[in-house]
């Protein structure tokens, strides 16, 4: 077994918001939600281009509890904003839009980088879920976020089919060619 997780039935449909005041202006170009979306794409889910916005607490919370509570998505990356900066806010924004938290994912992404590198201890990444939408932080460099990824992508789809209550039904169902 290789411990890739079989397709899901309907495939996940996400979004990535990438929170960067450089960015967001044009002074730097956005290299971790492209990283994401493509890694999104390659696991068969339906992603669009990242939403890039500054590092603004409310317009963070406004843009997770808009994405999730549209019923669009099955789950939303958020890239940036997870360290200790005076403006990195993307943990509390995302804390102050969950109905639940799903802390697992949060802590396993940091315990995979605490092999590469003590900086990990820094990492302030939250993971939780709005409604029926799940919503993981991950790192700003797009190398951090291709190993972050990585670590959470085997359990992605059952997160997604439990959250939309079909974890039973699509587990055992092949998904048509």
């Amino acid at each position: 077994m290789s411990g890739a997780e079989p397709s899901l039935c309907p495939p996940i449909r996400a979004a990535v918001v990438t929170l960067s005041d450089k960015a967001s202006v044009g002074l730097r170009a956005d290299a971790s939600g492209p990283r994401l979306a493509q890694l999104l794409r390659d696991l068969g889910a339906q992603v669009g281009d990242p939403v890039v916005i500054p590092d603004d607490q409310a317009l963070i919370e406004r843009t997770l509890a808009d994405l999730a509570d549209s019923g669009a998505v099955d789950l939303i990356l958020t890239t940036g904003g997870t360290g200790m900066a005076p403006r990195d806010r993307t943990p509390e924004a995302t804390l102050a839009v969950a109905d639940r938290l799903a802390p697992g994912l949060a802590e396993a992404m940091r315990a995979a980088s605490l092999a590469v590198t003590p900086r990990a201890m820094l990492s302030r990444a939250v993971s939780a879920v709005r409604k029926q939408t799940l919503i993981v932080n991950m790192p700003g460099s797009p190398k951090a976020c291709g190993e972050h990824f990585a670590v959470i992508a085997p359990v992605l789809g059952h997160a997604v089919e439990t959250l939309r209550g079909e974890a039973f039904e699509c587990a055992s169902t092949e998904r048509p060619s």
